[in-house]
């Protein structure tokens, strides 16, 4: 295979795409489980759901960016719920409790979409917008993954600002570390933890409209999606946001080159990434000890 250097820059854009919903996906499950302390088995479920939402709204008004604003909150609303009513009973009783619960939710989660909209799938075309392909200087490149990227970097960048810039984001931190702080304060922890549970429902069914005109739209789509949303947690790092966006990336480029010389070694690449990282850092890339204790 002729090795040129605008093969091997496409294969790295296209890795970068394809990571971008990784990306996405593992944040989304490493902002619960890191803040929460949470290994929330539905975020598969959240990510099909947000693709059904999609369909549905697109259907009904024909705009895609609508359908960008509406999904996001419509999932993440339906996050809040699950957290107040469903998980929230279950903080201190053990972390086995709301992992059975949301592994036995997201099951509930997929029968219930496949009474309302059927077992077939659904199609969802890219927007006709961000359909065909632009010369990025290294080659022609389809517009729809170049726009993943934006959308991905965007949302990282405004997730930063939160966290990070605002009191809210300060408030986050501080009970990370220890809850028994904010108490202290007179800050209601379990507002807290309901919001982040919302947020990172949010953006699993963000992922799920974005994948969509890729990956097609079917009850079962979550279920891949949740096994490779782990590999990412555990590759990063349990609970570590900058390290689920660094091993997504990863794990997205590691896949690009070996569909490229190996495409029938293209999954097997993911789980051998993860053993080769947890053989040399048992924590991930940027884990912490003592999480799950």
């Amino acid at each position: 295979m002729d090795l040129s250097f605008s093969l091997i820059a496409q294969q790295l854009v296209t890795g970068l795409a394809l990571g971008s919903i990784y990306v996405l996906v593992g944040v989304g499950l490493s902002l619960v489980f890191g803040l929460l302390t949470i290994v929330n088995f539905a975020h598969g479920a959240f990510f099909m759901v947000g693709a059904y939402v999609g369909v549905f709204i697109f259907a009904k008004t024909g705009n895609f960016w609508f359908c960008m604003v509406a999904v996001p909150l419509a999932t993440g609303a339906i996050g809040l719920v699950v957290e107040r009513f469903l998980v929230r009973p279950l903080y201190g009783r053990g972390i086995d409790y709301p992992l059975l619960l949301t592994f036995g939710l997201a099951y509930v989660m997929m029968d219930v979409v496949r009474m309302v909209f059927g077992v077939q799938g659904e199609q969802f075309d890219t927007p006709e917008l961000l359909q065909g392909a632009v010369d990025i200087g290294i080659g022609m490149f389809p517009i729809y993954r170049l726009f993943l990227i934006a959308v991905t970097a965007v949302v990282l960048l405004l997730l930063w600002l939160v966290i990070e810039k605002t009191r809210f984001g300060l408030i986050v931190r501080a009970g990370a570390r220890d809850p028994m702080v904010l108490r202290v304060l007179g800050i209601d922890v379990s507002k807290v933890w309901l919001a982040i549970f919302g947020v990172g429902t949010a953006i699993a069914g963000l992922a799920g409209l974005l994948a969509a005109p890729m990956r097609g739209v079917s009850p079962e789509m979550g279920v891949p999606v949740l096994i490779e949303a782990f590999v990412i947690t555990v590759v990063g790092g349990m609970g570590s946001l900058g390290g689920a966006i660094a091993a997504g990336l990863l794990v997205g480029v590691v896949m690009s080159f070996t569909t490229l010389f190996a495409p029938e070694l293209a999954d097997f690449s993911m789980f051998a990434l993860m053993a080769i990282t947890l053989i040399f850092k048992p924590n991930g890339l940027f884990g912490r000890k003592g999480l799950m204790s």
